[in-house]
């Protein structure tokens, strides 16, 4: 059981609404989310259930119209700040090197943004290492065009964790992907979130992904979204391909492919 203390994000009695009046879409409706600091937690559901809209509450990208959200006891007001993030799609610069994709945020985000110039070197060993930890070491002075999708999203991957954020949130990450590149990249995204620990939140359509990243999956109600269901994943770790054959792997995605179904059916 979850105690507060070890509570990171906290989402309570949400409703997000979007519009006025009689055009107005409830996104969300009293939603309750507790997300545990250093956990992978997987968001699943039916379409337009409202998985995107939970992410811009957690990242503050769009503030609630009833209830509150709190990151590390904070209530969120606006957009917070270190945060990593992983979208479907690479968003990679294509003018920039790979090394120089990853090494974006420490441009940006303090206090690396002011110590860059004068530490250099000290940031781009710090690039070097973690594309090396994906097995990008040989890649750095290539330009994203020059890079396989896979290749592409573990740049993605890299430079979304260079910071070391506290938050990690990904959508869809790897849904544009072939089937055998999907599937190593969750290899890849469970070691690199087995070695660093940070909080992750994972919205996927792919019940499979879901199971095998994260420690909790949360199904969502067809709009507006609500929690309907928190299915604790207790399968140990590291996983591996091999596990997603296993009876109890199978029992947990089946479980949760009912409970979607049973939302679709309402």
């Amino acid at each position: 059981m979850m105690t507060l203390k070890t509570v990171f994000a906290d989402v309570r009695d949400v409703t997000l609404a979007y519009g006025q009046g009689e055009e107005s879409v409830m996104a969300v409706d009293h939603l309750d989310l507790k997300v545990g600091r250093g956990d992978f937690i997987a968001v699943v559901g039916p379409s337009g259930c409202g998985k995107s809209s939970l992410m811009k509450l957690l990242t503050g990208l769009v503030p609630p119209t009833r209830g509150a959200v709190f990151i590390d006891d904070n209530q969120v007001t606006r957009p917070i700040k270190g945060v990593g993030m992983a979208f479907q799609n690479s968003t990679l610069m294509p003018w920039r090197t790979t090394l120089d994709n990853v090494m974006l945020p420490f441009e940006i985000v303090e206090p690396h943004k002011r110590r860059l110039r004068g530490n250099r070197k000290h940031y781009v060993g710090l690039a070097e290492r973690i594309l090396s930890s994906v097995g990008l070491d040989k890649f750095g002075q290539k330009y994203p065009w020059q890079l396989s999708g896979g290749m592409q999203q573990r740049a993605s991957l890299c430079r979304a964790l260079i910071h070391e954020p506290e938050l990690l949130m990904l959508d869809e990450p790897f849904g544009a992907l072939d089937a055998f590149t999907r599937e190593e990249l969750w290899s890849v995204m469970q070691s690199l979130w087995m070695e660093k620990k940070f909080t992750s939140v994972l919205v996927t359509h792919d019940l499979r992904e879901a199971v095998y990243l994260s420690n909790v999956v949360h199904v969502m109600s067809k709009r507006p979204g609500r929690l309907v269901m928190s299915l604790d994943i207790d399968l140990p770790r590291p996983r591996t391909l091999e596990t997603t054959f296993s009876p109890a792997f199978m029992d947990l995605v089946h479980r949760l492919r009912d409970k979607i179904r049973a939302e679709h059916e309402l």
